[in-house]
């Protein structure tokens, strides 16, 4: 059965977990429909794990464009979820249509953007424009720079506030989805309860969310360096990339991924 925005809002009333795993091909999309993934995220993330760069800064548009092309190809049910990549967004909201459009004429059935409270206007105009939005708090890779580095959010009181301030502006302007990376689990969970008209998914967030997101690449044991705290091999206890990816769907919908371990 095809994957729709009013789907992932039923799973999510309904209290069933919503899987979502990083594609960047047509033969991962095969095998991720086939396993039953719920949302194929085309990441900017290819910056770092096809390309090689030391953060998702360097990808552009029309990569963007052509990688989410060869997902759309390779999905018959999934909902194809595709980054509008650093600087395709930012400068307006203008701006981010004519980069959406382009996402969308290309197979995505959804853009996802970085940023707070403060990119809610562009959400708004986006939706009322029929381009349904995922929006993206907590660590936001794009902004590594001003940020410091990868660090865990959700940590004082006020970065607390400005989580859930944050979530709500983005939930109000429209967004259909909103993945929060590397929180504090109670803080996830605090997001989750603030916003019930919009589906929380987490990366490194904890258990209490409305579904989970992996890069494939760190879910089949393919990452270079140390590990991430929120990352499981599947790997490692499948032996096959189409195992593995069944076996992620079954313990986020299962309820035992993340584990504690994995939690901040």
């Amino acid at each position: 059965m095809k994957v729709t925005v009013n789907t992932l809002h039923k799973k999510a009333r309904d209290g069933e977990k919503i899987v979502m795993l990083t594609c960047y091909d047509a033969s991962f999309a095969q095998v991720m429909d086939e396993a039953g993934v719920d949302v194929l995220l085309v990441g900017d993330s290819l910056g770092t794990v096809l390309q090689g760069a030391d953060s998702t800064l360097p990808v552009t548009l029309d990569e963007m464009v052509y990688h989410t092309g060869l997902v759309a190809r390779g999905a018959k049910n999934a909902l194809v979820l595709a980054d509008l990549p650093f600087g395709a967004y930012q400068q307006s909201r203008e701006q981010a249509f004519a980069s959406s459009a382009r996402l969308m004429q290309a197979g995505a059935h959804m853009v996802k953007l970085e940023g707070g409270a403060y990119m809610a206007d562009t959400v708004r105009f986006l939706v009322e424009r029929g381009i349904p939005v995922c929006a993206h708090i907590g660590l936001t890779p794009q902004s590594v720079n001003t940020m410091g580095g990868y660090r865990v959010q959700g940590k004082t009181d006020d970065d607390t506030a400005r989580l859930l301030a944050d979530a709500k502006a983005l939930s109000d302007a429209g967004a259909s989805l909103l993945v929060m990376e590397c929180v504090i689990a109670d803080v996830a969970r605090r997001v989750t309860e603030a916003i019930p008209a919009t589906p929380t998914i987490g990366i490194g967030a904890g258990l209490d969310v409305s579904g989970q997101v992996l890069v494939v690449y760190d879910m089949l044991g393919i990452y270079p360096g140390k590990k991430a705290k929120f990352v499981k091999d599947f790997m490692a206890e499948t032996g096959s990339v189409a195992g593995a990816i069944r076996a992620y769907a079954d313990a986020v919908r299962g309820r035992t991924f993340p584990a504690a371990e994995h939690m901040f």
